[in-house]
């Protein structure tokens, strides 16, 4: 499985989102930190959910942080986070 449809799964399990998306954009990183031929080390993440209300900022980064926790210490260099709440 991919890193992009593993970050998926673990999301909507996670966070059961309204809205989720997870776009590769490892291609735009090229010749930077942590880039990889193959890509899957940058993603940008979408995720619309009501689990996130009343959390902080940083308390929503840090879930998205924990339930990633494998992809980040393994093959994810970086992360781009819209967190939204739904109603």
């Amino acid at each position: 499985m991919s890193v992009q449809k593993k970050i998926y799964a673990k999301l909507s399990e996670a966070f059961s989102p309204e809205f989720l998306r997870v776009e590769d954009e490892s291609h735009l990183h090229e010749g930077h930190a942590g880039f990889k031929p193959g890509g899957e080390t940058h993603f940008r993440i979408s995720i619309t959910s009501s689990i996130f209300s009343e959390k902080s900022r940083i308390e929503q980064q840090r879930m998205i942080y924990k339930v990633l926790s494998d992809e980040m210490n393994n093959q994810v260099h970086a992360l781009t986070l819209s967190i939204r709440v739904s109603d």
